[in-house]
């Protein structure tokens, strides 16, 4: 069982844009996964994470707090500045440019940890990075988004806070304290916590592309473009400031992927609750989905065959 769910977990690209093209092709198909499903898909994906999680894994944070407090400053002020600057300079339409700036502002992706472990970086870090970034999620999101998204469309920070506290601060949390109390139990459960934020990410991404299928084939040039020009920022920023302040190649490369890839879901998910008057802002998360493993698939396999020195 376990090969299988990693051959699985390994494909999840495959799904993500198998169903997305369907979806598209076909609406009627994913129409019926709105934002109930979505939020609650997103959410079991973050109590995976959780049961995965334990009590050594926070105090990991103080044993290299040089390279977390990089990586961590890195997301919260490349990502975000990058989203306003491909806003910006692409002179995106409001919806879209909501989109990018929100997605930006998101917290890691958990596939970055997958992405970190083929590229031979430093796995441990860009588990504490994931963490650490979803963890305080539910202040920088809003707080990002409301300050760089706010001439575009009213941002309600508060309701973002609140929503981004109940999709990951909660479900990570009851996902530790079961491990604490009920190691068992999470060690069984928490063998399919990858897999089902797996599921969760793709059957979001076809819900939101059925739903936002006309708009996204008016706009899917911009959509590309934006997304993909987004992720190449993050990663080679991420990367080159890394590598100025002098931080050994395994450190620089995860710091990239942790930059570089998204929690589309979760830009999704919010774009969905906040701004449902824009199904571009939904339409832009999933985009960087696909794109961001496109580009950090590739660079992994590009990673892989020259192992870092340190």
């Amino acid at each position: 069982m376990k090969r299988f769910l990693d051959w699985f977990n390994n494909l999840y690209p495959v799904w993500l844009v198998t169903l997305a093209v369907i979806s598209f092709i076909k609406p009627q198909t994913m129409l019926w996964f709105d934002k109930p499903w979505i939020f609650w898909s997103l959410a079991a994906s973050m109590l995976g994470m959780g049961l995965t999680l334990s009590l050594d894994d926070f105090k990991a944070i103080g044993k290299m707090p040089g390279s977390v407090a990089l990586g961590f400053v890195a997301q919260y002020t490349i990502m975000p500045l990058s989203g306003w600057l491909v806003a910006t300079t692409l002179k995106l339409e409001p919806g879209l440019a909501v989109g990018i700036i929100l997605v930006a502002s998101c917290p890691g992706g958990m596939a970055s940890n997958m992405i970190s472990y083929l590229a031979k970086a430093n796995v441990a870090l860009s588990v504490v990075l994931t963490l650490a970034s979803t963890m305080l999620a539910f202040f920088f999101t809003p707080m990002w988004t409301s300050t760089l998204a706010g001439k575009y469309v009213p941002v309600d920070a508060w309701g973002l806070c609140v929503s981004a506290f109940q999709l990951t601060i909660a479900p990570v949390v009851i996902g530790v304290l079961i491990r604490w109390k009920l190691p068992r139990t999470a060690d069984r459960i928490g063998a399919c916590g990858p897999t089902v934020a797996v599921l969760a990410f793709t059957l979001v991404s076809g819900g939101i592309v059925a739903a936002s299928a006309d708009a996204i084939a008016s706009n899917f040039g911009r959509l590309a473009l934006a997304a993909f020009v987004l992720h190449v920022l993050g990663f080679g920023v991420g990367y080159g400031v890394s590598k100025v302040l002098r931080y050994p190649e395994s450190v620089a490369r995860t710091v990239s992927i942790e930059v570089g890839m998204q929690n589309g879901g979760m830009a999704a998910s919010l774009a969905r609750e906040h701004f449902a008057t824009m199904p571009l802002a939904a339409a832009a998360g999933v985009f960087s989905g696909v794109m961001q493993n496109i580009i950090g698939g590739l660079m992994a396999a590009w990673w892989k065959r020259r192992p870092p020195s340190a």
